[in-house]
């Protein structure tokens, strides 16, 4: 295992032994609201701080990309950046609904290079480094090889706080709905895309999130033998927040649902 993976491992795991403290303590944690349908609880915030303290324990001149504490410049001559999600279904945790991880990716020289996701709830770490494949619990895993929209399950996240978007997102959900077997909101991107990476979904789309909501999970689907774009086909999704990711075989159908339902305006 590179040691990047190590450090990205151990921290997850820092955070899930955070998490899993506050699992059985809910009357004492404090929430604040973020925004609309955004919370931000202290669990977020010490699973967070127990993640950066274990990066900065190897590594204490990386970049830092974190969803709660922004981003913390790090020394450019490393170009290391690591990109971090504490708790990815915060909603699920305050409601005690079972479907939340932790997500870590690192990026050099601008790509991603390594990955874990970590529920806490379950005890799966999901891992993967760039060209040696990815991983459930240390065993290898693949994306499916279902060949048929009408076969298939599709995993997607519903607008929660930005609805601007909502007309075209229910555009491409009515067309998915009546071309396959199912679709599954669980409410955790970083899940959704570890269970397309090990084959318990076909497929999942979503629009509008942000970079540590899919990172690790990006990387996790590519070396699984999956594919990853914005809904252009592009490099773009940790930019536009616009991301769609399948097996080879089932990709080119849902990227003709996409092009045929969300605008051209939306899809950047």
């Amino acid at each position: 295992m590179h040691p990047y993976l190590n450090i990205a491992t151990e921290a997850a795991q820092a955070a899930g032994k955070v998490i899993r403290h506050y699992q059985e303590r809910f009357d004492q944690i404090s929430v604040e609201h973020k925004g609309r349908n955004d919370y931000v609880s202290q669990c977020d915030l010490e699973a967070e701080q127990a993640i950066i303290k274990t990066i900065r324990k190897y590594h204490p001149n990386h970049a830092i990309l974190a969803e709660e504490t922004g981003r913390q410049k790090g020394d450019d001559t490393s170009k290391v950046e690591w990109i971090i999600d504490p708790l990815d279904g915060t909603t699920n945790f305050l409601h005690q609904f079972p479907q939340y991880a932790v997500s870590i990716a690192v990026r050099e020289n601008g790509k991603l290079t390594h990955a874990a996701i970590y529920d806490p709830v379950a005890d799966e770490l999901f891992t993967a480094s760039r060209g040696a494949g990815a991983y459930l619990n240390k065993f290898r895993i693949r994306v499916t090889e279902q060949k048929s929209l009408t076969d298939s399950l599709l995993a997607t996240g519903f607008p929660y706080h930005d609805f601007s978007y909502i007309d075209d997102y229910l555009a491409s959900f009515k067309a998915f709905m009546t071309t396959t077997a199912g679709i599954r909101r669980a409410g955790s991107a970083a899940l959704d895309l570890a269970y397309v990476a090990c084959g318990r979904v076909d497929g999942f789309w979503e629009l509008n999130l942000k970079p540590w909501d899919i990172a690790a999970g990006a990387l996790l689907i590519k070396e699984a033998g999956g594919l990853v774009t914005d809904f252009n086909g592009g490099e773009d999704y940790l930019e536009s927040g616009n991301i769609m990711a399948a097996n080879p075989k089932l990709y080119k159908e849902m990227a003709q649902v996409i092009g045929k339902t969300i605008s051209k305006e939306r899809r950047r």
